[in-house]
Order: structure tokens, then C-alpha cells, then sequence
């Protein structure tokens, strides 16, 4: 019937294209992170274009890059040293992007829309794919049909935003010859309840039940194998 969720983060962890995407995180500038991104654009592409050939016009709800960017950047010595020597930098310079980078809670932090509001530039790479793509599949007589997802919205402001950044891409790019749908994924507490106000300029919801269980629980998912056995053997959750 199509595809519920592609996650465009995945896409990112090949060898060459890491390589690409760690470029674009240590860019010191907007123009760096520019050119990094158009090294990154055309694998993109291709991804989004198989896709659609493969859907054959079925609907492909792609959520844009979730993760924080600390995620792409090497740990361990011998993986920072490698890179280090690939892109031609010190391997201090890296550990102190890591450093940067970290946060003390990244599931609450810098990612999400969050990241698409501060770096644009790699949302507008992101969508720039996906209609490049639909329009590479139109002229192969596929009919594309991509909804674009928004990830962890919680203001209608957000939304708002990202989708007139979403809107002027696809303009530039293929006019009104690809028809899409912009959405978000309902994982904030907030997003929830304020869901009228966002649905007042959005196509559709997805509900991301992981995250927002989390935040409304306030039970890891990574943690709460320790407890939840006992709640559900106790009747205090359901299982």
C-alpha cells in the first residue's frame, strides 16, 4: 500500500557518504556546509528515485533527518584518526566538534526540526532530492507521490516554517507538475495538545508512540526492561 515511515537518516551511514556527511558537520561556515551537502545530494537522489520506481506511484511518507549530528561523528581513536585523515584535518579538530556537539540529554536536544530551523541548509538539500527524484521518475512515466514528514514538532511556529521551506523547493524544483503532502510526526507531549493549531496547515499526522510514551511516561525505552515487567505483572500498566 506504500511506505508508512522511510527514515532518511539511514541512507547517511554508507562508507562514502559518511564520509561526505561528517565533512558538512565539521564546515565552519554555511558555504562549507554547502558544499559538503552537494556532495551528498546526488546519492539522495538516487535513494529517492529507486524508491519511487519501486512504489510504482504508491505514497512514501519520508521523515527528514531526526537524529542529532553528533551521531555521524566517529568515537573511538582509530575511527576519528581515519577520518581525521580522509578529510585532510586534525584529529583534534574532530574530538572537539564531538565535544561540542554533546549534550547531556539528546533525545530533548538539537535534532529533529530543531536542526532544520538552525541548519536549513540541510533540509533544503533533503527536499531538493526528493523532488529532484519525483521529477526524474515523472519523465520515466512513474507518478511520484512522496509526503514529506516534519520530525518532533511541537510549536506550530516550527511547522509552519519548515513546511514554507519545504513549499518553495518544490516550486523551484518541479513547479505544480508533483503532487505531495507536507506532515509532521506527533511525538512531543505538547505537539498532542496542540495539535488543532498544527493541523491548521498540515496534511497529516503520523504519531511516533516511542517518543512520546517516553516523554509522557517518563520511561526510557532503553531503561524501563528493569521495571515494566513488575508494572505489567502488578496490573499497573497494560500490556
Amino acid at each position: 500500500e506504500g511506505i508508512g515511515l522511510c527514515r532518511t537518516e539511514h541512507m547517511f551511514f554508507e562508507e562514502k557518504r559518511i564520509l561526505a556527511v561528517r565533512e558538512m558537520i565539521l564546515a565552519e561556515s554555511k558555504e562549507h556546509r554547502r558544499a559538503a551537502l552537494a556532495k551528498i545530494l546526488p546519492m539522495q537522489r538516487e535513494d529517492f528515485l529507486g524508491i519511487f520506481r519501486e512504489m510504482a506511484g504508491r505514497p512514501v511518507t519520508i521523515r527528514l533527518l531526526d537524529p542529532p549530528l553528533h551521531e555521524f561523528l566517529p568515537k573511538e581513536d582509530q575511527a576519528v584518526n581515519r577520518t581525521a585523515e580522509d578529510l585532510g584535518v586534525s584529529p583534534d579538530v574532530i574530538r572537539e566538534r564531538v565535544h561540542a556537539l554533546a549534550e547531556v540529554n539528546p533525545m530533548l536536544g538539537h535534532r529533529g526540526c530543531r536542526l532544520g530551523i538552525t541548519h536549513p541548509e540541510i533540509y533544503e538539500m533533503q527536499v531538493c532530492a526528493i523532488f529532484e527524484a519525483a521529477m526524474a521518475a515523472l519523465s520515466e512515466g512513474v507518478h511520484p507521490n512522496p509526503e514529506i514528514m516534519i520530525p518532533l514538532v511541537g510549536a506550530k511556529g516550527e511547522f509552519d516554517r519548515l513546511k514554507k521551506l519545504v513549499d518553495e523547493e518544490a516550486k523551484r524544483i518541479a513547479g505544480n507538475r508533483v503532487s505531495y503532502k507536507v506532515g509532521t510526526m506527533i511525538e512531543v507531549p505538547r505537539a498532542a495538545l496542540r495539535a488543532n493549531r498544527i493541523a491548521l496547515n498540515c496534511d497529516f499526522f503520523s504519531f511516533g508512540t516511542n517518543d512520546l510514551t517516553q516523554m509522557t511516561y517518563g520511561y526510557s525505552r532503553d531503561d524501563a526492561a528493569s521495571f515494566l515487567p513488575t508494572y505489567i505483572e502488578e496490573g499497573i500498566v497494560s500490556g
